[in-house]
């Protein structure tokens, strides 16, 4: 077995696994009270929101797989979608060829909290105050906050105290940012949760107090607040104050919905992700594009396969992904048109976007898609996460949200995996409604999401922004059967890079031997990962560094050389620079659990026993 940074764990009553500790363990007590694994992932989450307030929050969004124990694997979508009122018209009459990257005109309808609730309302056991009580301690009675939290809003301090005085109010208390070793509270937080359950607690049984809280965020004081927050004139990245599009008709007549996955078979395998309003069949596409016999694993002429067939699956995610059309899915994940793209690939690094034509069909990309970023201040190869704009080289907060003095920002995202006892599995990536995405709600304690950013100001493509539909995004959970049988949740942060990173652990896990009888969980998520940019970024201001491919430094020496021989732009990062995975997984012959966590970041864990 190779050396991995922890161990992968194993046991059979339960395991959690997320991007932060009191998450994962909040979780875990639920499991120990008797709760099943959507009840545990329901807890973790409002968990994140209160201590990764710079990576997700309650008005964001969160796409679910959920495989319940010997039933079928399902996507919960907690994506909002555009409000009536945002039209590519009224964005253009405003002058804008972008949607800004923060400010209210960004924000879809508020997503995260209405699948929770329905997770919780049709899969979970517990009532709701069992599992809002973990988040309602650490909001009120406070927690030591990791260093990124205080580094970001150490960032965006000038935008705190000049435009976005609310949201100095919670996280500049006194002017002092968050530290580590000091109690962070949010009031307003516990305050909102303590309301919500306050007025719920005499609807009725379980279920109808969970009903009842989805209609007081849709419709009752957390609704009105937020809906005077989206009327505030806010200063955003355009530079610009605007005002938003959301309506009392948007929130009310919005609610988290179920699908059935996207799926592929590959080598007995059978991955599920979320449809093309996500890019999780890149995912898909990516195994779809690999030849029946692969190169050595981690060697160089694999990570050049691996890299080469991204930009193909990134290219016709753009030209073919979205949810404000018909996508041909089956086609684009089909033998005969990955045969024919994968015929693309040859031993020299491609520079170009090269969107596919599933069907005969002429691909379409919007204007902006080829706009290339270089070098220069404001684009960095070593980012991780969920840019708003890419961070300068010099910025001392790694793969952590930045400010420019345009109010421009990045932002990040987190991700839970759950497996009980009984077999029910979860993977969900939490995202959106970041402490620097939009001011705080001052009655409320969490700010609006700003995902309308990743549709485009044109007509007719599959991802401009519509009315009513999802901006396409990049969110992307996953789950994975093995003879048909769930046996895997994994997922991570990091924006166009999930399913990247997603799909170089999954083939770690794939074509490597296994530990102590089972799947090798921490190996495959500590080993050696990299990323590409040479496609369109989901996140303001959108551009792509062709060529490009970022490796960790403890890649062999002779790898790098080898890429760059092949024409590869190849940065070498920091060595723990890749990546934010978790992992949980469940051998069906046996019922023994595991889970692994990423050393990266030093703050995500997994715990079970």
């Amino acid at each position: 077995m190779s050396f991995t940074t922890r161990p992968t764990l194993q046991g059979t009553f339960g395991m959690v696994s997320s991007t932060h500790w009191l998450a994962s363990q909040s979780a875990m007590a639920v499991l120990e009270d008797g709760g099943n694994a959507f009840d545990a992932a329901v807890a973790g989450a409002f968990v994140l929101h209160v201590v990764e307030p710079h990576l997700n929050g309650p008005a964001g969004e969160v796409p679910i797989l959920l495989a319940p124990a010997g039933g079928e694997v399902r996507v919960l979508c907690g994506q909002g979608v555009a409000p009536a009122g945002a039209t590519v018209a009224h964005y253009r009459a405003l002058g804008l060829d972008l949607v800004p990257g923060t400010g209210p005109l960004a924000a879809a309808v508020p997503g995260a909290f209405d699948a929770w609730m329905l997770l919780l309302r049709d899969h979970g056991t517990k009532p709701l105050a069992d599992v809002l009580k973990y988040a309602v301690g650490y909001a009120e009675d406070g927690h030591a906050p990791v260093e990124n939290v205080g580094a970001t809003v150490e960032s965006v301090r000038e935008l705190f105290e000049t435009e976005w005085t609310s949201s100095a109010e919670v996280y500049l208390p006194g002017g002092r940012a968050p530290r580590p070793g000091e109690l962070f509270r949010n009031p307003a937080l516990a305050a909102t949760w303590k309301r919500l359950l306050a007025e719920v607690a005499d609807a009725g049984d379980r279920v109808a107090q969970i009903d009842a809280a989805r209609e007081v965020w849709r419709t009752g004081f957390i609704a009105e607040a937020l809906l005077r927050q989206s009327r505030h004139p806010t200063l955003d990245t355009s530079g610009t104050r605007h005002t938003g599009t959301l309506t009392a008709a948007d929130l009310a007549g919005w609610s988290a919905s179920y699908e059935a996955p996207a799926t592929y078979d590959w080598n007995g395998w059978t991955l599920c992700k979320a449809g093309p309003w996500s890019q999780g069949p890149v995912l898909l596409q990516q195994l779809a594009l690999l030849p029946p016999e692969l190169p050595r694993y981690g060697s160089a002429e694999y990570v050049h396969l691996l890299v080469e067939g991204c930009k193909l699956a990134m290219a016709d995610r753009e030209a073919w992904y979205g949810d404000a059309a018909d996508v041909p899915l089956a086609e684009l994940l089909s033998p005969h048109y990955n045969a024919d793209r994968r015929a693309l690939v040859d031993d020299k690094a491609s520079y170009e976007l090269r969107p596919g034509s599933p069907g005969g069909r002429t691909p379409r990309l919007s204007a902006h898609a080829r706009v290339v970023v270089s070098d220069e201040p404001g684009f960095s190869p070593l980012g991780v996460g969920e840019p708003t704009v890419a961070k300068r080289p010099t910025s001392p907060v790694p793969g952590e949200p930045e400010v420019g003095p345009d109010g421009t920002t990045r932002g990040d995202t987190c991700h839970l995996d759950v497996v009980d006892r009984w077999g029910n599995m979860i993977a969900a990536t939490p995202s959106g409604g970041w402490l620097q995405s939009n001011p705080v709600v001052p009655e409320l304690g969490f700010p609006l999401g700003t995902r309308l950013q990743m549709t485009w100001l044109e007509e007719g493509l599959p991802n401009s922004l519509t009315p009513g539909r999802r901006p396409r995004t990049t969110l992307t959970p996953s789950i994975a059967l093995r003879d048909g049988v769930p046996v895997l949740a994994f997922g991570t942060p990091g924006g166009d890079q999930q399913d990247q990173w997603q799909l170089h652990f999954f083939l770690a896990l794939a074509l490597r031997s296994p530990v102590r009888g089972g799947l090798d969980l921490q190996g495959a998520i500590d080993a050696p990962n990299w990323h590409n940019d040479s496609f369109p970024g989901s996140f303001y201001p959108r551009g792509m560094r062709p060529g490009s491919v970022t490796v960790e430094a403890r890649t062999a020496p002779e790898v790098v050389a080898e890429l760059r021989r092949r024409g590869h732009d190849v940065t070498v990062g920091e060595p723990w620079s890749e990546g934010r995975l978790c992992a949980v997984a469940r051998d069906p012959e046996t019922g023994v659990l595991s889970a692994g966590a990423n050393p990266r970041g030093m703050q995500g864990y997994a715990v079970g026993r």
